[in-house]
């Protein structure tokens, strides 16, 4: 009998360790499950992480190449607005042309006989230079064989003293002769010498202008005279 109590004794605690490793099993199944998804939501993180610290290296990247940029506008600007050193200023178109006097060398003069008036001629002298310049008092006239410089028309003086725009043309008459053969010791000239007047009036300047004449000539007599030079033909051919 108490063999049977021992052997039961032994069996109840067979049962019970096996039982007890049994619990002891599903524990350690349970840690390994709970260590697994901490494992995979470690992994799951790391991702996040590489992307972050892409995008920063990406920010970083992009942030550089701004600053370059603004740094290359902002030289280019600069560069562009700021005159380099030590360039001269420009002048004012015109500051340095003075006007000068209208001589030969600076002019061109025609001489060209007139049907009316009769007996005259017109001499126009443009300006072939590029400063504006002044035809002061009148023209002194030489044809051929002339004795004397003819007179001037007093009364043909303009109230300013003609200027020629570089291009533009001034304006004389000569009357050659007595139209009612008054007048004494005429003859036919071949040639003619134009001289030009300084502002002091006090003797010709410059170099002297040589019309041509029409190949027959022209008649004068000790009648001649001259006007003053005028700043339109009509002005001129008045006298």
């Amino acid at each position: 009998m108490s063999k049977f109590r021992t052997s039961r004794a032994r069996l109840v605690a067979a049962t019970a360790t096996t039982v007890l490793a049994a619990l002891s099993l599903t524990a350690c199944n349970d840690g390994t499950g709970a260590n697994d998804e901490g494992a995979a939501a470690t992994t799951s993180t790391s991702p996040s992480s590489d992307a972050t610290s892409s995008s920063g290296a990406n920010s970083n990247s992009t942030g550089s190449t701004g600053s370059s940029g603004g740094k290359s506008t902002a030289g280019s600007t600069t560069a562009g607005s700021k005159p380099a050193a030590g360039a001269p200023a420009s002048k004012a178109p015109g500051s340095s042309s003075k006007p000068v006097t209208c001589e030969g060398s600076n002019t061109k003069t025609v001489a060209a006989p007139l049907n009316r008036p009769v007996n005259h001629m017109l001499l126009t002298v443009t300006n072939t230079g590029s400063k504006s310049c002044f035809l002061y008092g009148y023209p002194t006239v030489q044809f051929t064989d002339a004795q004397s410089v003819p007179p001037v028309i007093e009364d043909s003086q303009p109230q300013a003293v003609v200027t020629l725009e570089p291009g533009q043309s001034g304006y004389a008459a000569i009357s050659l002769s007595a139209t009612d053969g008054s007048s004494e010791s005429g003859y036919t000239a071949k040639s003619l010498t134009v001289y030009f007047y300084g502002r002091s009036m006090s003797g010709n300047v410059g170099v002297a202008a040589h019309p041509s004449l029409p190949a027959k000539g022209v008649y004068i007599d000790d009648s001649i005279k001259v006007t003053y030079w005028q700043q339109s033909m009509d002005d001129a051919i008045n006298w």
